[in-house]
């Protein structure tokens, strides 16, 4: 069921003085003017399960809020980022990656005038998907699950919201509305040319079957770039993901802060803080170094964004899908910049001798994992274990999958456990 159009409002309710029907389409949420090409949960295509409207939250605001009460966004709590959950209450875990992440998609959205709450809930779902164990977990799964199609983490967040999320009378999944499954499964831009033939990382595959399996339900334009509020989020992460491993490696010290001198970007934010702060004990040093890290990449891709909206001069969201291109992303001095923050990143923290111990070991508790459940499925507890004898090999491995990728690093040690002697100690 779509959301009535402003013109619609006054012959369908009668009176438009309740909720949130009372803000003209052109109006931000909060109180500043719209931008033409923003999302306008007015004239949203909808849910693939028509619901009643709500008359106090737009289709966007509601979305948001399933998620926030979603089993699976409270599972990132004890999910991995970097370090696994045990080494520091002080590190990012999925959860609070997750809310930074929110933030600045938030930042982006209300500077670009932009639905403030559409962005938020792609920020807050984009790593629902995610295994335990950060992206060692990813790696094991998907190649576990190569024989069967593969493992995506982002066509996995799209299951959890799909499918996996069992509470509803009604469905299966959170039936969120279009926008907010368009932005989630393509904030990165189109899956597939308009051929319907695969792009990016999986031009020389096929896409990953939850995508494949939910297009046969609803169509979400796999071959155009989504709305400006999915660029803002899928921008906002990368932020995020670089602010944050600076911070946690520091403060693991994984590398020193006089290390990042190696990288002109770092080094040039470094010098501004020693030259006002001078003698600056370290723990403030790292957080003015990370904060105005954030502040750059922020204010480069607003100044960016707004170059790039003023040359194509949207007026419509559909117009922001047929440009051809991202519109909201970094300058390309940016992105050369952030290439090189990463580069360090990986070098100093995702390389790391103490980090790739640890990264082995929980490798081989995935890996354990899946060979077990999928040559013995009736392991799994209920009701993941209902009903294998209709299931097909391919089925039966999808199954624990899911299984596995639902889980936090904790509970993945504790089934290992449960079924191993060998249990390898992460402390």
């Amino acid at each position: 069921m779509c959301c009535p159009r402003p013109e619609q409002q006054q012959t369908q309710t009668g009176s438009v003085k309740d909720g949130w029907k009372l803000m003209k389409a052109d109006i931000g949420f909060g109180g500043q003017s719209r931008a033409i090409y923003a999302e306008n949960p007015l004239e949203s295509r909808g849910r693939l399960f028509p619901e009643p409207e709500s008359p106090t939250r737009t289709p966007f605001q509601r979305d948001r809020d399933r998620i926030i009460h979603s089993s699976a966004f409270r599972r990132l709590k004890h999910k991995t980022q970097v370090f696994v959950y045990h080494e520091g209450d002080h590190f990012r875990t999925r959860l609070t990656h997750t809310i930074e992440v929110s933030q600045i998609a938030r930042s982006l959205a209300r500077a670009l005038r932009l639905d403030e709450d559409l962005a938020e809930c792609l920020a807050l779902s984009h790593d629902l998907g995610h295994t335990p164990f950060g992206h060692e977990g990813e790696d094991v799964m998907h190649e576990c699950m190569a024989p069967f199609g593969g493992f995506d983490h982002n066509a996995q967040s799209l299951r959890v919201v799909t499918h996996l999320e069992q509470r509803y009378a009604e469905f299966d999944g959170l039936n969120l509305a279009w926008e907010t499954l368009e932005g989630l499964v393509k904030h990165n831009g189109p899956l597939i040319d308009a051929s319907g033939a695969p792009l990016g990382k999986f031009k020389d595959s096929q896409l990953p079957f939850a995508i494949r399996d939910y297009a046969r339900k609803q169509d979400l334009l796999l071959h155009t770039w989504p709305g400006a509020e999915a660029q803002a989020a899928a921008i906002a992460d990368d932020i995020a993901y670089d602010a944050h491993d600076l911070d946690d490696g520091l403060r693991a010290g994984l590398f020193a802060i006089e290390d990042m001198r190696d990288v002109p970007f770092l080094a040039d934010i470094l010098a501004e803080v020693d030259g006002k702060y001078p003698g600056l004990e370290e723990s403030r040093r790292i957080h003015e170094i990370v904060r105005r890290s954030i502040t750059r990449m922020v204010e480069d891709v607003i100044r960016e964004a707004v170059r790039n909206l003023n040359e194509v001069a949207p007026q419509s969201v559909q117009e922001i899908r047929m440009a051809g291109r991202c519109l909201v992303g970094f300058s390309a001095d940016m992105t050369a910049a952030e290439k090189e923050v990463k580069r360090f990143l990986f070098a100093r923290v995702y390389r790391h001798e103490d980090v790739l111990a640890v990264r082995k070991l929980v490798a081989r508790v995935v890996r354990d994992l899946f060979a077990r459940f999928l040559a013995e499925p009736d392991l799994m507890p209920k009701p993941w274990n209902s009903g294998l004898g209709n299931l097909g090999e391919t089925e039966i491995a999808r199954l624990v999958c899911d299984y596995i990728a639902g889980m936090t690093d904790r509970y993945a040690i504790e089934e290992h456990r449960r079924l191993f002697d060998d249990t390898p100690d992460l402390g």
